[in-house]
């Protein structure tokens, strides 16, 4: 697809935005009611947009795909690009699969499929799908191997290949993807499941195509990208000029105990801005690493959430400069363990949140609870059949200038929904014992944290457990004068009572028999401003409901209540009116 001058009248173009989005949208639609795994089906997973047929550019995104996949395929498709450059074979019907995290991937859970859409015997753009398969290979269930130090311990990478080759199925490669998993049936039908959804969106874009023509819609393209890098550039003009540097932590790699610093100075010039993550910690030995491509993909998502009128399109990240050296774990080669991903892009997007909050203090949100806790359990049934179950799990996002945080929440990194437990329940033989919201777990502050939650899972086999999760040794931070948010917490029952991992919330061999317990107690948001100055009638409405204790009023708000519950408007005075106060 070549840049085209046809011109484009705007209600065209308004027109041709919808029809473009609705394609992905009903692309995500078909996998999500297709999927063989909850993670993909309930959960959402997923994603899918066409892209530039030279470049691999975002050109069209749905508006429920998952954020971080927006942000990382037109580095998949790139990859593709560059494929078929070298070897020159590309055919109409053509269907590339991989899932390499280094080469336009995420993770190896991961699965790309890219397809070239032609039109009169030229390649107009690309089209693709991304789905999380619940497991491919490695040393643990499900991939989530905190314990992992080079990527052939986390499952089976495998490069761009053709899957489809002029609309021949390639049984072979099927067959080692099989032999490769755990669960080879679920695999079967998601993968099924996404061929079908590109089908469906071949379909909708060749009836858009035939109704209008390939020259309205490169220039609807062309449009859409122009558009995306001038409201970009409008959105970093406004915010005043200087460097703007913002630090946080990850817990630990999962090996050794140490820290991993996230450092970002950003700069903003005029409409151009630079996001340089240089002073930020080494490649480290555990899966918290990631590649150059996740790490300008979680950019891209924490810059969508502030600057909201900005299209899903390349042309945002045109005035953006990366510098993201190798010499940091935000830009790893192979074999460098990277599956942890979901707990280091929390954290860079938690960092592009704090320094864009100094560069303006209006739009300062104190941290969420910043872990996606990936869990798994796994084993064999009564009937010998084996089963994994993967899940992540829900938090409090943190206060703002206008409000609480939410309670029970998922993380700024999707759109993905938190598994039903009726689903997991069903599909796994599992028993959810407790499933609440997590008292005294949000920030204090005159706008709190959203609360945590408390999940109780009871085994129904012998089950092994892995955890893979941030937030147990720094919390989520408070802005403003508020406080940060309770730490994460797992434990399980043993024979020997219950027990907790040395490295917080990361562990893996977990051995626990039929009947027997694990209990994840996920951190809340942190506080916005000072608490003392939170409207006592709150505060006291949290204690009602069982949000708040009431030492946490006291010591936390300065909040007295009666014994039935009812604020004490003279003790609350004298409480907050004291000099500790």
């Amino acid at each position: 697809m070549t840049t085209r001058t046809t011109a484009i009248d705007p209600v065209t173009l308004a027109v041709l935005k919808g029809r473009l989005e609705q394609i992905a949208d009903e692309m995500d639609a078909t996998l999500y009611r297709s999927a063989f795994n909850p993670i993909i089906a309930e959960a959402r997973d997923a994603c899918h947009g066409l892209y530039h047929a030279e470049t691999g550019a975002t050109l069209v995104q749905g508006t429920n795909g998952l954020p971080i996949f927006v942000g990382a395929m037109a580095f998949a498709v790139k990859a593709v690009i560059d494929k078929v450059a070298k070897e020159g074979d590309l055919h109409p019907d053509d269907i590339f699969l991989f899932n390499d995290p280094y080469d336009g991937g995420t993770h190896l859970n991961d699965f790309r499929l890219v397809r070239p859409i032609f039109r009169n015997g030229q390649l107009f753009c690309w089209m693709a799908s991304v789905g999380h398969w619940l497991d491919i290979g490695g040393n643990v269930p499900g991939n989530f191997n905190a314990r992992a130090t080079d990527s052939f311990q986390e499952g089976v990478r495998i490069p761009p290949v053709k899957l489809v080759k002029a609309g021949v199925m390639n049984h072979d490669l099927l067959a080692i993807l099989a032999a490769n998993s755990r669960v080879p049936v679920s695999n079967y039908g998601d993968l099924n499941g996404q061929l079908n959804a590109l089908d469906l969106g071949v379909r909708r874009l060749t009836e858009l195509l035939d109704e209008h023509g390939e020259e309205t819609v490169s220039a609807a393209f062309d449009a859409f990208t122009a558009r995306a890098d001038a409201l970009m550039r409008s959105a970093v003009s406004k915010l005043p000029d200087g460097v703007y540097s913002f630090e946080d932590y990850l817990d630990n790699d999962g090996i050794t105990a140490d820290r991993l610093l996230i450092a970002l100075d950003l700069t903003i010039a005029g409409d151009r801005m630079t996001l340089d993550f240089s002073r930020s910690s080494a490649p480290c030995a555990g899966p918290l690493n990631i590649a150059y491509s996740t790490a300008v993909a979680c950019c891209y998502v924490a810059l969508k959430h502030v600057f909201t009128d900005v299209p899903a399109n390349a042309g945002c990240l045109n005035p953006i400069t990366f510098v993201i050296p190798e010499s940091t774990l935000l830009a790893v080669k192979p074999p460098k363990p990277v599956g942890g991903y979901t707990e280091t892009i929390l954290r860079v997007i938690g960092v592009v949140f704090g320094a864009l909050a100094l560069a303006d203090p209006a739009r300062a949100t104190a941290a969420p609870f910043g872990t996606i806790n990936a869990l798994s359990l796994a084993g064999h049934r009564k009937d010998g059949s084996r089963w994994v179950m993967f899940s992540f799990f829900g938090g409090g996002l943190g206060g703002n200038p206008e409000t609480d945080g939410l309670n029970h929440a998922n993380n700024p990194i999707s759109t993905a929904t938190i598994p039903p437990v009726e689903i997991l329940e069903a599909a796994y033989p599992v028993m959810f014992t407790q499933w609440a919201l997590r008292p005294d777990s949000a920030g204090a502050g005159l706008h709190r944290g959203g609360l945590g939650a408390v999940y109780e899972i009871e085994a129904l086999t012998d089950a092994d457990v892995f955890l893979l999760g941030e937030r147990g040794v720094f919390a989520p931070f408070g802005v403003a004068g508020g406080s940060p948010a309770a730490l994460n917490r797992f434990t399980w029952q043993s024979d020997e009572g219950e027990k907790s991992p040395p490295l917080a919330s990361k562990v893996t061999d977990v051995k626990i028999r039929d009947g027997q317990r694990v209990r994840l107690e996920t951190p809340g948001g942190g506080g916005w401003g000072d608490p003392k100055r939170r409207d006592a009638e709150a505060v006291a409405r949290d204690v009602r409901l069982g949000y708040l204790g009431r030492e946490a009023a006291r010591s936390a708000y300065g909040v007295a209540l009666t014994d039935d519950g009812v604020l004490d408007i003279a003790a609350t005075a004298t409480l907050r009116e004291s000099p500790a106060a």
